[in-house]
């Protein structure tokens, strides 16, 4: 809900604010109420529900404690999503702050005494799931009061040398500056009080440790409700991420929906001596710990699993051991190893280098390497313009990177890849229903599709229903109500807010308890089309834009653009792109744009292809694709391509995009190195869908590029092994011609 801070409408553009206020604490304290009070008088919004979440954070830090319990009240009112417990939760830590203050005034009480009354109350009023949703703004990482008042400190060092603060300064000042005195203030007793909450409603196990047939031990966290049925299904996340705080959120939230919640840890992590290793072991442990599940009393053995990211990963790795007592699955922005991490059509990706140490380090998490920005721009950075082999990168670092050199080991799509999730027929024996979530912005879209498409090509009747929205990571694993309205610049439109928490148990209690499927659940492919406001249904992905138009690569045009036109010319130069792989002097370029929607695109090193405008508007849904033909002076190189809407009003709007080291072309098993000179065909088709309502007026741009960056492989195209590869490697600069038989293919609806 912090998300509700976006959008705010002023009428006046900045406000005094003392230089003694940056350094001195006393004078912060005294100057936040008055700033708080001056930005509230001007603010208005006609979002009403922004309106209403903004200025109850005002009032707090202003000190209108019966004015932001009003506006909180209000909030929970309008509110749409979620239902009564996610209403009731809402703002819940808020709510009990401002009446820890208002109490503390009435009364002449201490803050601790009013906080624990007031705390108290609340949860005395709330149900196990609105409780569940509540006790989410009380801890964990992010809410850190140390880490909220470093952000606090870094925006008033912004403020150095400046007699007044513009009003959009202002108010984020204000919401730091009102996090971390909340949490600093509750700090000391929250713990207690919600342990205490939680012992009256819940059985809880930590730290039960469960061997694995391999002899191996996983460890799991399981929480019941005191007044469940003897025998309950139980709800299974399966994680890497051993952070206490998530873990109990997790499993509380399912045993409030009157499921056994459960929270499983990959070996090695929690109460585990094994070693953490990512992806090689967590299907089989998790087969295992679903087999130990279903033999205890309190389980009726139906089991189903859910989470995002790694989570994703981990249910599909599990269902390729087919557990008995696995009854359903939930996946959400699921990762696919070997096909989107650590590296996706064979490109290795530079930001997975420091993952490991995050999460194999030690028995929870290792935040310092993970968070440490500055180290590993500074090992990008080297490498790039020193031009030693990628394998060799973590020399720069310090210290040997032993996972990702075991990735590196395997750059094609071998027996190591497939042995962690299902492969080809293994996809066919899984029959139990399976609800995907992602979103058109999800990095990892490509493997939570990848996986859909296997299943459903290898059970063709499979009952597995797809969501997806304008939706990130982490939106497409939670929801707007979680993640706000705003992804990357871009407003989410309003019928496309949604719940994913909520999904999440109206998904299994249709699988379990007998609960209707999801109003959503249309159809097999359930998805919003970005700027129509409204959500279509259809059975395949095919059928989201069955009408198939292709562009032709075409004429040069007098901005430095190509044509791309319906109708194929004949007699049509190449076109020529060049690009010296050597070249270095790039090695601090900040590339412009970046947004979802933005008035740029970075276009350095591209060729842009643009269509005519739409003269009437039109339905962008599903895959695009293309087919390719050129010729090259290399034996290898990596290709991306990027489409976007380009607007009437100038605005660039992401739709899909697509990458390939070329020599796999299609088949990630194994390499098919290029001829130099010789006419070269690729057709491709992306892992990446998107919809889109393009109003008149609308073209479509297309960028082509090879890669080149400080992050990830360079493929310098000698044809050796891309890791190995070095400046040396790089020989004369890079050619494609792009020939005049190319096309890209765009899928429109009716």
């Amino acid at each position: 809900m912090l998300s509700l801070l976006s959008g705010p409408a002023f009428a006046a553009p900045d406000y005094p604010f003392p230089a003694t206020a940056i350094d001195n604490r006393a004078e912060l304290d005294r100057a936040m109420p008055k700033l708080a009070g001056q930005v509230l008088a001007d603010y208005a919004d006609a979002d009403r529900i922004r309106y209403l979440g903004n200025a109850a954070r005002l009032q707090i830090v202003a000190g209108q404690y019966p004015q932001a319990l009003a506006s909180i009240e209000e909030l929970r009112r309008l509110s749409p999503l979620g239902g009564p417990p996610q209403q009731r939760a809402t703002m819940a830590q808020y709510e009990i702050y401002a009446a820890s203050k208002q109490l503390q005034a009435r009364e002449r009480v201490d803050f601790d005494s009013a906080f624990r009354r007031s705390f108290q109350a609340a949860f005395g009023s709330m149900d196990d799931r609105a409780s569940a949703i509540a006790m989410r703004g009380f801890g964990g990482d992010q809410f850190d009061p140390a880490s909220q008042q470093q952000a606090v400190d870094a925006a008033l060092s912004a403020q150095t040398g400046k007699p007044r603060i513009d009003r959009a300064a202002a108010l984020a000042l204000v919401r730091l500056y009102m996090i971390a005195t909340v949490y600093g203030d509750f700090k000391a007793q929250a713990a207690d009080l919600l342990a205490a909450d939680d012992a009256r409603r819940y059985l809880i196990q930590r730290d039960v440790a469960v061997r694995t047939p391999e002899g191996a031990t996983v460890c799991a966290l399981i929480v019941r409700q005191r007044e469940a049925p003897a025998r309950l299904p139980t709800l299974l996340n399966f994680t890497i991420y051993a952070n206490a705080s998530t873990m109990l959120n997790e499993a509380r939230r399912s045993a409030s929906n009157g499921y056994a919640g459960v929270t499983g840890l990959s070996r090695g992590k929690g109460c585990s001596p094994d070693k953490p290793v990512p992806y090689e072991h967590d299907g089989a442990d998790a087969a295992a710990l679903i087999d130990w599940i279903a033999a205890q009393d309190w389980s009726d053995g139906r089991v189903g699993m859910f989470g995002g990211s790694y989570e994703g990963f981990t249910q599909w790795a599990t269902a390729k051991h087919r557990p008995k007592a696995l009854k359903a699955m939930m996946p959400s922005v699921t990762g696919a190893p070997g096909i989107d991490v650590p590296m996706e059509g064979g490109i290795f990706y530079g930001f997975q280098h420091y993952w490991p140490f995050y999460v194999a380090n030690n028995k929870t998490l290792d935040n310092a390497p993970y968070e440490d920005n500055a180290r590993w721009r500074r090992m990008f950075r080297q490498w790039y313009v020193e031009g030693g082999a990628y394998r060799e990168r973590d020399k720069l670092d310090g210290t040997t990177n032993v996972l990702y050199r075991r990735w590196l080991d395997h750059p094609d799509y071998d027996a190591y890849w497939q042995s962690m999730i299902p492969y080809r027929q293994e996809y066919g024996a899984i029959d139990i229903p399976v609800l995907t979530t992602t979103g058109y912005f999800d990095g990892a879209q490509i493997g939570a599709l990848h996986h859909l498409r296997e299943h459903y090509r290898y059970r063709p009747k499979a009952e597995h229903y797809l969501v997806v929205g304008p939706y990130d990571h982490f939106s497409g694993q939670r929801g707007t109500v979680v993640a706000g309205n705003s992804v990357r610049g871009y407003t989410v439109d309003p019928v496309a807010h949604i719940d994913i928490g909520q999904l999440r148990y109206q998904w299994f209690d249709y699988v379990f308890k007998g609960a209707p499927k999801p109003a959503l659940l249309k159809d097999r492919i359930n998805y919003e089309v970005m700027g129509a406001n409204v959500w279509k249904h259809a059975p395949s992905l095919a059928a989201m834009g069955p009408r198939r138009l292709r562009l032709h690569f075409g004429a040069a045009r007098e901005d430095g653009t190509w044509v791309l036109s319906e109708k194929q010319s004949k007699g049509v130069a190449p076109i020529v792109q060049t690009l010296n792989l050597a070249e270095r002097g790039d090695v601090d370029r900040i590339s412009p744009g970046g947004n979802a929607v933005d008035t740029v695109i970075d276009t350095v090193g591209s060729v842009v292809l643009v269509s005519e405008p739409f003269a009437q508007a039109v339905e962008y849904s599903g895959l695009f694709g293309g087919h390719l033909e050129l010729k090259t002076n290399k034996r290898d190189l990596d290709l991306h391509v990027d489409l976007y809407e380009l607007t009437a009003k100038g605005e660039y709007v992401e739709l899909a995009r697509y990458q390939s080291r070329l020599s796999y072309q299609g088949h990630p098993e194994y390499r098919r190195l290029l001829t130099p000179g010789r006419r070269e065909r690729f057709d491709f088709s992306a892992g990446r869908l998107g919809s889109r309502q393009f109003q008149p007026g609308s073209r479509v741009v297309a960028l082509l590029w090879p890669g080149k960056s400080p992050q990830d492989q360079i493929n310098y195209g000698s044809g050796k092994d891309v890791s190995d590869e070095t400046l040396a490697d790089a020989g004369e600069p890079l050619r494609i011609e792009w020939l005049g038989g190319s096309w890209l293919e765009v899928p429109l609806a009716k």
